[in-house]
Order: structure tokens, then sequence, then C-alpha cells
């Protein structure tokens, strides 16, 4: 299948439906949205674009950014996404090696537009305005199925660079609805569904999940207006009512951490009984139904994907029957790859392939050894663009993508990741080391808010974001003195953290030093740390 076979399905099933639409205010049915992109088709072709030209949309989530989207995939072109946080030189760079010869950009984002460096770009098209400046036809047309196939390029997806080397990967029409198609047999969806997206769109796992899934099938999808912080999320979480949702770990791990570990951790009789199975379990399901209320009430599938899940986090999550599940994939595999109905998980596993998906180990599967994870299936990017050398570095002799991640399998075919190949450290007696392992347990410790695990000079080194205000809450009835003490608690929590990891790790894990990081650390838009930045 391709986008304009997609469309034409739910343009003729869906109509009257909402569609997309900001939190609070007046959704657009999916007849609109219809209209909306083949009005737009019409301005790009006015403008010269023909298929295979590429076309940059710039902006933060919005109903106009998947009208645009769909407006330049349908009629053959090939969209560029670009994240609303770049830098003015990453904007520059982007935009001229793809080639865009128009933009879509938000008015917000205007601005750093005008001032890009490139002779390329012909034509700016502010996003906000494209439902008002273009003339709606009375009823939109059926879409062309002659433009374009299966193989044609859709999308050209520059990576987040978490390490720290920006790839274009290419997808093609038939990566992007197949992947879509898989997630539906993984959770199906229906028109009955309400989507709330908090994740940038210019990402691959919200753009096929978050998008192009419900899209398929008649849900409706809510965005807001304001960056995704607590104050903001919470309320809109209570008016929409969401039934299925897509986040990074840090979310989660956020909320258990603040509204469930910090409660029943801080001392007294609660954290005594806390250490009590029976009674931790039940006290996790109060907690979990409390927050399950406080998301909507009515979540039905919770995604998790873009790094690993805590483990204590987790089991949280799996005491209180929270809807949750974890998933697998990259930019390059368009990008679900592994995953499972919330009924079906496995701790610390995100599930066996999705259907059409076959993956492998470079090992051969040996048991309790982590290998390289292959994938090939019809979700497997075409590659990168202008890059045939680095394309075929990764992919092997017969025509599967090495991933660079690093997983096991358990009898069933679940799978499990171990962190990524480049992240691993070689220890002095050639041990691996998985600092993601290391860091999930610093990550549990009490004011941690979140942790690099590095080698420097031969040395393992846990570089480590402490929640300076937290700790400054506990002594504010010290006034002049509260700088004083807080350093001096610093080096208490940094000692008692060095210790207890180091008596939960192997003799080669064991941490030489903790470093105070004083600020958060630098994150990629789907909030993975820039590990290259700390190495």
């Amino acid at each position: 299948m391709h986008f304009p076979a997609l469309l034409e399905n739910n343009r003729q099933k869906f109509g009257d439906r909402s569609a997309l639409g900001f939190d609070q205010e007046t959704y657009l049915s999916y007849a609109e949205v219809h209209k909306a992109i083949q009005a737009n088709q019409v301005r790009l072709k006015t403008l010269g674009i023909q298929p295979g030209d590429k076309v940059a949309v710039f902006s933060a989530n919005s109903p106009q950014w998947g009208i645009a989207y769909f407006a330049i995939v349908s009629m053959g072109a090939i969209v560029v996404p670009m994240i609303a946080e770049l830098e003015q030189h990453e904007i520059d760079t982007i935009l001229e090696h793809s080639e865009a010869k128009a933009i879509f950009a938000s008015k917000r984002l205007m601005e750093k537009i005008h001032k890009t460096s490139t002779n390329l770009l012909k034509d700016r098209i502010i996003l906000d305005d494209i439902m008002s400046d273009v003339q709606l036809s009375e009823e939109a047309e059926a879409y062309d199925m002659s433009i374009v196939n299966e193989e044609d390029l859709a999308a050209i997806l520059y990576t987040s660079g978490a390490t720290g080397t920006p790839k274009a990967v290419m997808l093609s029409h038939g990566n992007l609805i197949s992947n879509t198609i898989q997630g539906d047999i993984v959770q199906p969806v229906n028109e009955n569904d309400r989507f709330l997206s908090v994740l940038p769109l210019a990402h691959t796992y919200e753009n096929t999940l978050g998008l192009l899934l419900p899209m398929l099938n008649g849900a409706s999808v809510t965005y807001l207006r304001k960056p995704p912080t607590a104050a903001v999320l919470l309320p809109a979480m209570k008016r929409v009512q969401p039934t299925l949702m897509l986040t990074v770990p840090m979310i989660i791990e956020k909320v258990t951490r603040k509204k469930v570990f910090a409660k029943f951790e801080k001392g007294g009789i609660i954290t005594a009984l806390y250490k009590i199975r029976p009674i931790q379990f039940l006290l996790h399901r109060i907690a979990g139904k409390k927050i399950y209320e406080a998301f909507g009430g009515h979540l039905k599938f919770f995604g998790v994907g873009g790094a690993k899940l805590d483990k204590k986090v987790e089991k949280f999550l799996r005491d209180a029957k929270f809807p949750y599940a974890i998933g697998y994939g990259l930019t390059e595999t368009a990008p679900l790859s592994a995953g499972c109905h919330p009924n079906l998980t496995k701790l610390q596993s995100t599930g066996p392939s999705v259907e059409g998906v076959d993956i492998k180990l470079s090992n051969g599967q040996c048991g309790g050894t982590p290998g390289e994870i292959l994938i090939k299936g019809s979700n497997v990017m075409k590659g990168y663009y202008k890059n045939p050398e680095l394309t075929a570095e990764v992919f092997t002799t017969d025509g599967y993508f090495r991933s660079g991640d690093l997983g096991e399998f358990d009898a069933k075919g679940n799978l499990y990741l171990k962190g990524r190949s480049k992240n691993m450290i070689l220890g002095s007696n050639g041990e691996n080391i998985y600092p993601e392992d290391i860091e999930s347990l610093i990550n549990n410790f009490s004011f941690v808010t979140e942790s690099v695990v590095v080698e420097r000079k031969g040395k393992l080194v846990a570089l480590v974001h402490f929640n300076i205000d937290e700790i400054e809450g506990k002594f504010q009835d010290f006034k002049d003195d509260v700088h004083a003490i807080v350093e001096k608690k610093l080096d208490e929590l940094s000692e008692e953290l060095q210790q207890l990891v180091n008596s939960r790790v192997n003799k080669y894990s064991r941490l030489q030093a903790i470093v105070v990081h004083a600020t958060e650390f630098e994150k990629t838009a789907t909030r993975k740390i820039k590990r290259f930045k700390y190495a």
C-alpha cells in the first residue's frame, strides 16, 4: 500500500468523524483534513513541486503538520520532517543536504528559515495559515493512485544525533504503511480511539504510530499548544481521556518516582511496611489506580519506546496492572520492529518481533551472550541518502540491517535489550560492561534525576545529576548555611551511591568515581541523552 491508497480509504470511511485538533479547540473532521490536503497539493503544484522533489516541514506538533505531510507524500513528493528544536547550523545542513525546494514552517520558526544559507530553497509556506489562505473545494476528490508505488521514496528523516553523527534515513511508502499495519496488529485501533500526542511528529516513532496509525483507522489525535510539562499534560489527559499514548521512559519514570517511590520510601512505618512484598504489591495497586485516573482513566495502551524502561518502574507498572507496552525499533526500521500488546508484556522485554519482521542476533542467538540485533522486513529503510558507503556497511550480505543494538532472546522469542554496542565498555579483563544497566541502578537512588556512565582514563565513572531543588527543600530552614549543607549532602550522597552500586554489580562494573553533574544532560528530541557529549 502507498499513501494515496491509505488516504482514499479513510476519506471514504470516516468523513465527519473528528481527526486532528488541539486540546480545548475545535477538531478538524476527516472530510476537512482531506480537503486541506488536496488544496495544499494544488498549492505545491502551483509552486512547481513535482514528484520526487523534497519539501521540508519545520514546526511543533499541530493538525497542520499532518496536513502538510500528507499533501507532500500523496502527490509523490518527498517529505523532510525537521524537529522544532534544531539550531541554525542544523537547519542549514538539513536543507542543503536534502535539497529541499520548499518548506512548510510555523510562524514562530520562520525567522530561522529566512536566515538559512541555502540557495536551493525556493518557497517558504507559513504552516499556521494553510487552512485559511487556500480555497478549499466543497468536496475532496479521489486520490490519484497512479502517482506513486510502494517502493517510491516517501520521507527522508535526519536522525536525532544521539551518537553524534546524524544520518539521512530514506523510508519508502511501503516501509511506512507496512509498519503502520504492523502496529495495528500489535494494538488494534478503531474510530472510537483517542490519541494524545506528546512526542515530536518529526520523529518516526510518533509519526508512524501516533499519526499514520490513527489516520489509518479513523481515530482522533489531540495536540498540545505548550510543551508537555506535568502542569500542562495532567489537565489535558483528564479532558481528552486518551485511550492510547506513546511516550518515552522518562515520562512514566518521573511520575512513578515522584508520586510512588518518594512517598513509600521517605522513612518511618510506611517504608518498613513497603519492604514486605505482599504489602508492597497492595500499595502498588492502590497507587496505580490513582495514576491511571490521573492519566484520564481510559487508557488501553501506553506505549513506551526510545530507550530501556527502568526495571523498578516496570515492576510497579506490572503490579499496578497499568496498560503499558514496550516497543523496540529505530528510525531505519520505520520504526517498530518488536513489541506486544499490554496483556502480553514480559518484565524488561520488548516482546517478540512484530508480524512480517525477522530479527536475529549476530552470534546466532546463543543463550546468555548478547549479540547485535539484525533486522529484515518490509519496514527496513532503503538506505542513507547520498551515502551508499554507510548504507553498505549497515547491511549484512544476506540483507539484514545491523541495528547497533545488543540483545538476547528467551526460549519463547521475546527480545531483551542490553544497550548500544557503541556504548558498551570493554573492561580491562575483556569483560563487557553495559552502562545502561548501571545507570538504571543509579537513577533509582534518592535525589538522582539522571546519569551517564562513561570510561575515563581507564576508570569507570558515573556522571550524576542530582535534584538540587529537592535537596535544598530539605534544608530550607537553614537559610544562609543551605549552600554549604547541600554541598556536604552531595558528597555524602555520592559516597553512599557509589557503595550501593558497587554492592549490586559484578566486580568488573564497579564505579571508581561519582562526578556530580550540575545541569541536566543535553538530550535529543525524544529525550535520549547525547552520550557522545560526555564520553
